[in-house]
């Protein structure tokens, strides 16, 4: 069945993952907290789900899951979102949870970093990418992911600091968007963005360095968007 909503309709096979990873995660993110044991086995379920579909239709080249490119010195532009995803370590550090709670925690952010990339960076990207469209391809992906980051309201999560991450967020979306477009790697967006999400649970919560990272996130973008919109696109990918 999944198998033929992704031959007949693309785009609603991402969106249905989309929604679908949103609704439960968030739910059990509401009831039990990202230390929980509950978190880390929906993600669990998302991921392997996820694995089996890319394996049992051999898309793993298709979704640049097959490692990084091969010509590194050309995708220097890979340091500074990596030196970027290190933000939430601005502030210091200092420990969200302890003990098992923790380990928990780490391997959720972990694989939330793989589920998110393949399904708004995997699925619905490439499915847009599919109709010759790439400058709505690249817009919707990065701010459905944002967007996406609102549910955290149906959470407890207090309108304010959720409006901020939506801005973190679409930013973020514009850059691994870009990254994964010109690169044809999905890889080291995945790196990328678990390190973000894995760092959050280590760093120290000072207000002034979170505008300051928010602030450098958005110039960040801007560049990555004019810069990587100049570059020619991986062999692989255009083809």
């Amino acid at each position: 069945m999944m198998r033929k909503l992704y031959e007949t309709k693309e785009i609603l096979f991402a969106v249905l993952w989309i929604v679908a990873y949103c609704v439960v995660m968030s739910t059990i993110k509401g009831e039990f907290g990202y230390e929980s044991i509950w978190m880390l086995i929906g993600l669990i379920a998302f991921t392997a789900g996820i694995i089996a579909f890319v394996k049992m239709n051999r898309l793993e080249v298709k979704y640049g899951l097959k490692g990084f490119p091969k010509d590194m010195k050309r995708y220097l532009f890979f340091i500074p979102m990596f030196v970027l995803a290190t933000g939430n370590l601005w502030d210091g550090f200092a420990l969200s949870y302890k003990g098992k709670e923790l380990v928990f925690a780490t391997l959720s952010m972990i694989l939330v970093g793989f589920v998110e990339e393949m399904i708004f960076r995997g699925f619905l990207f490439k499915a847009m990418l599919g109709n010759g469209k790439t400058v709505p391809a690249i817009i919707i992906s990065a701010v459905t992911f944002g967007v996406g980051h609102i549910v955290n309201l149906f959470a407890g999560q207090a309108s304010f600091e959720t409006a901020m991450q939506i801005v973190f967020a679409i930013s973020w979306g514009f850059i691994l968007t870009m990254v994964y477009y010109k690169s044809g790697s999905l890889i080291p967006c995945i790196i990328a963005h678990s390190m973000i999400d894995t760092f959050s649970l280590y760093g120290r919560d000072n207000e002034l360095v979170d505008w300051i990272y928010i602030g450098a996130t958005i110039v960040v973008a801007v560049i990555y968007c004019i810069y990587l919109g100049k570059l020619k696109e991986n062999e692989e990918t255009a083809s």
